[in-house]
This record gives structure tokens, C-alpha cells and sequence, in this order.
């Protein structure tokens, strides 16, 4: 925890022209007496390519400093045009307010700053070389920066650590990557197995599938039926054959028998188109 907390920060003279002083009125708060001073510095920051042209614009020791919150102001001087390129002298740059104890920095305060013109004629049409009289600045006061460090105070334990605090009851803990692995195994293995079982289900519906979509299976009754019903059928149409036979051959004589083998052969070949036809159909069928 820090020993000096600051507080707030209040620009006195803003806007102002570019060659006035700056005024910060600083407001912080001290927990504990402290032994040395506060070092208080305004640094410019001359280019945004380089911090060759930074310049330390004033610093100020405070102290001694009280236990409670503490208010004074802090004044600088301008930045010297010298050390700042021409092309950066307009435009926006930035100031930084800091603070260290014992030369050890633990608060930083940044600003952006808007130097321009006090008209719109010169912003537009800027001179070659620039006219400090008509610059003012425009430091943006609702947006800052602030950034704090941990340091060491006066006492031994207000010094950050400089290294991780030990903890030798981590080494006891079981390794969380080993666990970690043989979860990821059995959650492999697991997943193997269901691909597995799927995959031969799967193939049971198909083979199942298949069986459902080629009919249904004759029974070996109905196949006898079947069987003895077209014997019939051969018989009786034999049986006819003869009869008629015998009429023709009693009536006509050769010729009509020659006439009637003609008959069967026409009859036996539209027999075998309507089976050839028959067969064709069901081609088609099992292709569709």
C-alpha cells in the first residue's frame, strides 16, 4: 500500500499562452510520517518521435510532510523553443507531473496539450516560421493519465516483493496435467466405443432393411401348392391337346394336324414374348 496518495490535481491557468508558467494546485494525503521529502517534477515532452527534446521543465522538494492531506501549488516555467523542433512546436504533445520519494518514482500524471493559434486565418494558413506570441496552449485537463508504482517507503515492509511469495504446499498438490491427460483418454476411449456400436447397428438395420424391401418369403406349403397347381395345369392342357388332335385328324386329316402344330408354335412363341416381356418388367422393377 502506498504511504502518499494523491488526491487530485487542478490546472489554475488553462488555457494560457504557450510562454506562461504552469500552475497546478496538488492535493494528496500522507498515512504515516515520512523521513525525507517528496520530489515533485513537470516534464515536456518536445517530440512525439524522440525524447531528446524532453525537457524537465521545474522540480520542487516538499517537506516535511505531515500525516493527513496535505495542498499546495506547484509553478514551472515554459519550454525552452530551442530544444523543440520547429515542426513540433504546433500541434498536440504532452506534459508529465511525477512524483518519487528517496528517487523512487510511484505516481505519474499525464496531460495532452493543444498548441495552436489564437485564430482561425493563422491555423489555416499557419506561417513558415511560427509566432510564439499568437500561440496558446490548451492543456485537456478532463482526461488524465494517471499511472502509480509500487515502491519501498521508509520501512522494510512496505518494500514490493521482488519475487513470487514461496508456497511449499503447491508441491503437494497433485499434478492437474496428469489428470488432466487420462480424462482425455477415457473420454477417447469412450467415444471409440460408442463409434463402434453405431456404426454396427448401422450395418443390422441395412441387412435388415435389405431383407424387408426383397418381399416376403414363400413358405415351403405354399411353394408345394404352387408346384402341384402347375402340374395340373400341364396335365389338363395336355389332356385337351390330345382330344383335339384326335378330332382334327379324324375330320381334316394330315393337313389340319399340320395346321394345328402350326397353332401350338404360335401359341408357344407368344408364351415366350409374354415371358421374355414378363422378364424385362421385372428387370425394370428391380432397377427402379
Amino acid at each position: 500500500m502506498s504511504v502518499v496518495s494523491l488526491l487530485g490535481v487542478k490546472i489554475l491557468n488553462n488555457p494560457a499562452p504557450f510562454d506562461a508558467k504552469y500552475q497546478f494546485e496538488i492535493t494528496f494525503e500522507c498515512l504515516e510520517p515520512l523521513q525525507k521529502d517528496l520530489e515533485w517534477k513537470l516534464t515536456y515532452v518536445g517530440s512525439a518521435t524522440s525524447s531528446e527534446h524532453d525537457q524537465e521543465l521545474d522540480s520542487l522538494l516538499v517537506g516535511p510532510i505531515p500525516v493527513g492531506v496535505n495542498k499546495f501549488i506547484f509553478e514551472a516555467d515554459s519550454p525552452d523553443l530551442k530544444r523543440i523542433p520547429t515542426s513540433e512546436i504546433l500541434g498536440v504533445t504532452v506534459i508529465l507531473l511525477s512524483c518519487s520519494y528517496d528517487d523512487r518514482e510511484f505516481v505519474r500524471v499525464g496531460y495532452y496539450v493543444n498548441n495552436e493559434y489564437d485564430n482561425e486565418e493563422m491555423n489555416d494558413d499557419p506561417p513558415a516560421k511560427p509566432i510564439i506570441e499568437r500561440v496558446r496552449r490548451n492543456v485537456l485537463a478532463e482526461k488524465p493519465r494517471v499511472t502509480r508504482f509500487a515502491i519501498k517507503w521508509d520501512s522494510e515492509d512496505s518494500a514490493p516483493a521482488e519475487f513470487p511469495p514461496e508456497q511449499p504446499e503447491a508441491d503437494a498438490v497433485e499434478d492437474d496435467g496428469t489428470a488432466y491427460g487420462a480424462e482425455e483418454e477415457e473420454l477417447e476411449a469412450a467415444e471409440a466405443e460408442t463409434g463402434d456400436g453405431v456404426k454396427e447397428d448401422a450395418e443390422d438395420e441395412e441387412m435388415a432393411g435389405a431383407e424387408d424391401t426383397s418381399g416376403p418369403t414363400a413358405t415351403k406349403a405354399e411353394d408345394e401348392e404352387s408346384e402341384a397347381g402347375s402340374e395340373d395345369l400341364e396335365a389338363e392342357s395336355s389332356g385337351s391337346e390330345e382330344e383335339d388332335i384326335e378330332e382334327e385328324g379324324e375330320a381334316d386329316g394330315d393337313e389340319d394336324m399340320e395346321m394345328g402344330e402350326d397353332g401350338d408354335g404360335a401359341a408357344q412363341t407368344d408364351a415366350g414374348k409374354q415371358q421374355h416381356m414378363q422378364g424385362q418388367h421385372q428387370g425394370e422393377v428391380m432397377v427402379h
